[in-house]
């Protein structure tokens, strides 16, 4: 097939035709990829991405009787992997007993960084920005956010910072100026997007330089979220265990990156439940986790007396307003399960969320193992895969739980095997 049209303007049902005529698909295929999601979904799909051709569809579940600083929450989480929801509701149900989740957020300011490449006269640019600053704010407030200026948002305050060339000896340096803004219960990245953009021209008029860029960045150190757990009277061997799990995290990077990623397991979950951009978030978490100059864990597990006590500081930088928060249906109807408007408490439930999975992963590798716990919970995961009937499947799941029970790890070939016995039992039985 050769088009006679950009791709881009084909319509969907012809992007699916140009796949099948290319034989990259099957009308099996075509069928399943049109029937992907409602027709009023596809055709939201269409204002999202762009080529659309169906929509991919992610689990969503519920960890019902939350509770997060004395208050009760229905969480909605969306992920793929098996154990994660079953962990935290299980870790959350032990915390309400035995303990208490706490949260904060420090600060208020998402950044936006215009960047001059090479600048000679470093010093004398910075004296100039730092005169004209407060021109510049209400200039930015009252010409491009000043919607966002009568919520009780805007720009707060610029900043400069001065960054070397890679040690050049041009003797040009790196300006960045920084600018800070509030912006109330949106994520803000088109706002402050907008911003940069709109303040770059009288910056380079100001300092007679060139800017390279204007962007916002996903590292907000300037508003973090805090959130703790305290358990009481933990049994000491599994406080100490858990503690010196904590540790290794501490100190080891190739631990850490693991630690961590079980930590956004949890906030991940959240933040597409909720329509959230979850990669701009992961991107600053990690980098934050990195701010040492080692890559360490994100979270901390200490033993205080005979109390368990975590804690995760870390930029969770989220909306409930604006975006795709407001125009997914399924991102409104989790927000509405979750009963939150404000963009902070929605940041604090996300580091929660991703503590209480952290407690609950370290717990577990403490313990038993990782293996044998996320394995329970993925023989349905390997049941699904194969082509059997429903009886057979029923079956197959008591089976593969008692396999598992013996031999401490099951596999799909596992399971193969498991259902020929199934037959060939039952075909017996039948002769028989």
């Amino acid at each position: 097939m050769n088009l006679k049209k950009s791709f881009s303007k084909l319509s969907r049902v012809e992007r699916l035709k140009y796949l099948q005529v290319k034989k990259l698909l099957i009308q099996k295929d075509i069928e399943y990829l049109q029937n992907s999601a409602s027709s009023e979904m596809l055709d939201l799909s269409e204002s999202f991405i762009e080529n659309t051709i169906g929509c991919f569809s992610m689990p969503l579940g519920i960890v019902p009787e939350f509770y997060m600083d004395k208050k009760e929450y229905t969480v909605p989480m969306v992920i793929e992997e098996s154990s994660v929801i079953a962990a935290v509701s299980k870790t959350a149900k032990w915390i309400r007993a035995s303990g208490e989740i706490t949260t904060r957020v420090h600060g208020q300011d998402i950044i936006g960084q215009i960047q001059f490449g090479k600048v000679k006269d470093i010093h004398l640019c910075e004296k100039l920005i730092e005169e004209k600053s407060n021109e510049f704010i209400n200039m930015a407030n009252q010409l491009v956010v000043p919607n966002l200026v009568a919520r009780g948002g805007g720009v707060n305050y610029l900043s400069v910072r001065k960054i070397d060339r890679d040690n050049r000896i041009d003797g040009a340096k790196m300006l960045v100026v920084h600018v800070y803004m509030h912006p109330c219960d949106a994520m803000g990245a088109n706002l402050i997007n907008q911003v940069c953009e709109f303040l770059r021209d009288p910056l380079e008029q100001l300092i007679q330089e060139k800017a390279s860029m204007s962007i916002l960045s996903n590292l907000v150190d300037s508003k973090l979220t805090e959130a703790n757990i305290i358990i009481y009277n933990i049994d000491n061997n599994l406080g100490e265990k858990i503690a010196e799990a904590s540790l290794f995290a501490k100190q080891d990077q190739y631990r850490a990156t693991t630690h961590n990623k079980g930590v956004m397991n949890g906030i991940d979950a959240v933040l597409v439940a909720t329509g959230n951009d979850w990669r701009a978030v992961e991107a600053g978490v990690h980098a934050y986790a990195a701010r040492s100059g080692q890559y360490r864990a994100i979270t901390e597990w200490s033993i205080e007396k005979n109390n368990i006590i975590g804690k995760i500081i870390a930029p969770i930088v989220v909306g409930t307003v604006g975006g795709m928060t407001k125009s997914h249906p399924m991102a409104q109807i989790n927000l509405k399960i979750l009963n939150i408007q404000q963009s902070d408490e929605l940041s604090r439930l996300a580091g929660a969320v991703g503590l209480v999975q952290n407690l609950a992963a370290l717990r577990a590798l403490t313990g038993e193992g990782i293996v044998r716990g996320h394995m329970k919970l993925h023989i349905q995961n390997l049941i699904v895969s194969i082509t059997a009937s429903e009886g057979e499947k029923k079956a197959l799941k008591t089976m593969a739980e008692d396999f598992l029970k013996i031999n401490g790890k099951i596999t799909q070939s596992d399971i193969m095997n498991l259902l020929r016995q199934l037959r060939e039992s039952h075909s017996k039985t039948l002769r028989n």
